[in-house]
């Protein structure tokens, strides 16, 4: 141990306070450490907090004098599993720990409602590498002992003393694979966006919708004529495609530009398969193909690059990808370069070719969209076929590649018949460059035995006459939302009030849920000059939100199931209140509900508030069973809630006790047409009070019905006509694209100000920003350098005139922010700065804002100029 070492390790203290728990290297360290002074640290651990307890760890650490003590200590690290303060220790650099300070930033802000909402156990598989193993023990250990919410909290303590790098990526994606409310909070740097009020949309379907059919294989299954049971996991290479999958494969295997459009359910992924094996070897010797297939979703991302991985890595072929979750970790360029089948989120493939790190789409000789019917607008697709429109309408004489759009429906956007259907599916064939729309003719009859289209039925249900339960919890939920909005009142801020006056939003709808949500995203950008007051004014919004969520899906379950239910759900959420953190706030607001807690049971007890909706759905499930005992029924609801309370009402209803209900959400969910009655002689039944529910669920029939008669009809064109149409649209549309292009926003000329998102220090007026070579911002000026400190870039690269040299970070103590990086341009060494890093302050009213690209900032563009440099 050096004198260097111990002194660094004193100046780097904080970042070790922060970040490791002492008790969980102390049996590493048993060497250099007395019982008694082991048990001072626990004791400091219980008593006073987990940070107190490293700030005496590393007390009694830096006291020590025995050799070898500094090399015990890092083992231990490496021991426990803190890889990155391992690795940084050992270095002496911290810029990893350091860049994840604005997620922990974040994940305190929004800790009151992530204990409330996320259900520690559904998503600690997903994160327990970002854990120590000890942590993820105790863990499960406080959730058996004192339930979900104190196991969230528990989760949440965890997660901001991660030492590992990817830890809010991998909670970023736990979150979306388990469908939790909260990843939409959760919000990582480049998908932030400018959070602003604003009206919903009533969309909302106010249903329970019941289907039953027979039982089925799983989709991987469905792809063989031969179906092994699930215990065998048959490898994709030991399928025989189906004739369905043949015909559907068969213009793409000529090397059309083709839509798949097939239902959910019938295997278009074994079809992409065939498409691409055949792709690949049709290349003679000293020639390779290289295919891209394009994910929108990452759970659909994850599960294509196993499937895509099992089924050509036995072949030969190497398979990679790359999402949101890794790209910051590996190289876009090389996998391009490297792999033969590359899955990408859409995104990916955008930036590169932006960046000009793909130079061009040439690269790839096919790419298959999946759900492609998304390609429009703004969407990562169609800024995908932009660029390749681009060079096949300007006549470069570069190869482009073969394009597949797989889709369960291609749509008819707002067609009013079935001309302008036919126009709207003509449109997404040219902004795909398509041809061809393949679909199922010959082998139908093979495809609905294995995708049975059901029969749908509409039953129109009454509500209850009287609601005094739905009174009472709207009363409280009017008493949560005074209390919330006279915080704001008090401190005279618009930001938040404003969010309060949207009207129209009904208790006990999915609207009313989407504007809580808007009302906690709001919250996120929440700014006070005192930051104790900001911190205890968020946490008091967040408890509020969620203490109205939580009524809102009462009251779901209240419109839907057994008031009784709907009580019970409140109680449980109450009574993990009370065993997980239970502050002013929550013991106000658990006193409110507990005061009517006579009042509900008496009610909710009561037979005359028996649910009508729940009579129907019994006598449906009746009358099915005895047609055909051998049935099975997916019942389709709004929330897990739902879902519980519905289980429970079946398995406790005497009528309805043969039947065995199971759950099925999060992972087995992937899509809204999944499951639904695929087997021959399916029913689907829909419920609602709601009339206008059921006339819409009959315009979608109308609608499809419409796009299937006009796929029949462009099916009949002759190819090259259908080819000149397609071409005529991409011509009109390029030239309005172009005309558009011409036409930029209004930039924004008042001079504003860039403030470090971290520490929110000033760093440079809008002014002094410049654009170079159209796509880099950079700051002019002596003033901003000395804003910014500068280290040597651990992977400097060249790229046109640029040549990246240097990391900058913010100066200022404590803070040391990543701010961009450092190039040579030209001959000129000049800051490149990323506005994600930045909050941009309006000087006049003090109003902050976030961006999170360039592209989505009003500035007024200032071309970077030579002279103006030298002087």
């Amino acid at each position: 141990m050096s004198a260097e070492d111990r002194q660094n390790l004193h100046a780097f203290r904080d970042y070790v306070v922060k970040t490791l728990d002492p008790t969980y290297i102390l049996s590493y360290m048993a060497p250099w450490f007395k019982d008694d002074k082991v048990q001072h640290i626990q004791a400091e651990k219980n008593n006073k907090g987990t940070t107190e307890a490293a700030s005496l760890f590393l007390k009694f650490l830096l006291e020590l004098q025995e050799e070898g003590w500094f090399r015990g200590f890092l083992d231990a690290l490496g021991h426990a599993g803190y890889s990155g303060l391992y690795e940084a220790i050992e270095t002496w650099d911290f810029r990893k720990i350091e860049s994840l300070e604005e997620y922990r930033l974040l994940l305190k802000r929004l800790q009151p409602e992530f204990k409330t909402t996320v259900n520690p156990k559904d998503i600690l598989p997903e994160i327990s590498g970002c854990l120590i193993s000890q942590e993820c023990e105790e863990i499960i250990q406080v959730c058996s002992n004192k339930g979900l919410m104190a196991g969230a909290e528990k989760m949440a303590e965890c997660l901001l003393r991660s030492d590992k790098e990817n830890w809010p990526k991998t909670l970023k994606l736990a979150l979306e694979i388990e469908e939790s409310q909260f990843s939409q909070l959760w919000i990582m740097d480049k998908d932030a966006k400018n959070v602003e009020p604003k009206v919903l949309e009533d969309d909302e379907i106010e249903t329970s919708d019941i289907q039953i059919f027979y039982k089925e294989e799983p989709e991987c299954q469905n792809l063989s004529q031969n179906p092994s049971p699930p215990s065998a996991s048959p490898t994709f290479t030991q399928l025989k495609p189906r004739n369905y999958q043949l015909e559907l494969a068969l213009p793409a295997k000529e090397g059309k530009n083709t839509i798949i459009c097939a239902p959910t359910g019938c295997g278009k992924t074994f079809v992409s398969l065939l498409i691409c094996e055949h792709h690949l070897k049709k290349f003679p010797q000293g020639q390779k193909g290289k295919v891209v297939f394009f994910a929108i979703q990452l759970p659909v991302y994850e599960q294509q690059k196993s499937v895509f991985s099992k089924y050509f890595e036995k072949l030969g072929y190497k398979v990679a990808g790359v999402s949101g979750a890794t790209s910051e970790i590996v190289s876009v360029e090389e996998i391009v370069e490297n792999y033969d089948i590359i899955i990408l989120t859409p995104q990916i493939l955008v930036n590169s070719l932006r960046k000009g790190t793909v130079p061009s789409l040439s690269v790839f000789t096919l790419m298959i969209f999946d759900e492609c019917h998304n390609t429009g607008k703004h969407h990562p697709y169609n800024m995908i076929m932009f660029n390749y429109l681009d060079q096949k309408l300007g006549g470069s004489s570069d190869p482009l590649p073969q394009v597949i759009g797989l889709t369960a429906s291609v749509g008819t956007g707002d067609a009013k018949n079935t001309t302008e259907a036919m126009e709207y599916i003509c449109k997404l064939c040219a902004s795909l460059d398509t041809s061809v729309i393949a679909t199922v003719k010959d082998n139908l009859e093979e495809l609905e035995e294995i995708v049975y289209k059901p029969q749908k039925f509409f039953r129109k249900v009454k509500l209850r006459t009287t609601d005094r339960f739905k009174c009472i919890i709207s009363q409280l939920m009017r008493e949560t939302e005074s209390l919330a909005k006279k915080i704001f009142d008090e401190l005279s801020t618009v930001t938040l009030e404003n969010v309060f006056q949207i009207q129209n939003r009904n208790f006990g709808t999915q609207k009313y849920e989407q504007w809580i949500l808007s009302v906690q995203k709001t919250c996120i950008l929440f700014q006070l000059p005192d930051k104790e007051e900001e911190s205890r004014i968020c946490k008091a919004l967040y408890l509020y939100t969620s203490h109205l969520r939580k009524y809102n899906d009462a009251l779901i379950i209240n419109e839907h199931a057994r008031m009784k239910d709907a009580l019970d759900y409140l109680k449980d959420f109450f009574a993990n209140v009370r065993a997980a953190g239970f502050d002013e706030i929550e013991q106000h607001l658990t006193w409110r509900f507990e005061e009517k807690l006579r009042e509900l049971e008496s009610v909710s007890m009561d037979p005359g508030n028996e649910n009508p909706k729940l009579q129907d759905l019994s006598f449906i499930l009746q009358e099915e069973y005895h047609l055909n005992p051998e049935s099975r029924t997916i019942l389709f609801v709004k929330t897990r809630a739902l879902v519980d309370a519905l289980k429970k009402w079946i398995e406790e209803n005497s009528e309805l006790s043969f039947l065995k209900p199971g759950i099925l959400t999060g992972r087995g969910k992937t899509n809204q047409n999944t499951g639904r009655g695929r087997a021959r002689g399916s029913k689907c039944f829909l419920l609602t009070s709601n009339a206008d529910v059921i006339e819409k669920e009959k315009i979608n029939i109308h609608k499809e019905k419409m796009m299937n008669d006009s796929i029949l009809r462009l099916q009949t064109w002759n190819e090259a006509v259908f080819k000149e149409k397609v071409l005529q649209i991409q011509i009109q549309e390029k030239l309005i694209r172009d005309s558009q292009g011409k036409v930029e926003r209004v930039p924004d000329k008042e001079n504003k100000k860039l403030l470090c998102r971290k520490c929110k220090g000033f760093a440079c007026y809008t002014a002094d920003i410049r654009v170079v070579e159209d796509c880099h911002y950079t700051v002019v000026g002596d003033d901003f350098r000395k804003c910014y400190v500068s280290k040597l870039h651990p992977k400097p690269k060249s790229f046109g005139y640029f040549e990246k040299t240097a990391k900058i970070f913010c100066s200022r103590e404590d803070c040391s922010h990543d701010w961009g990086i450092h190039v040579k341009y030209k001959t000129f060494e000049i800051p490149v700065i990323k506005i994600e890093s930045f909050v941009v302050e309006d000087i006049a009213t003090g109003a902050q804002k976030l961006y999170a690209k360039w592209r989505d900032f009003p500035l007024q563009k200032i071309p970077f100029d030579a002279a103006e440099m030298s002087k």
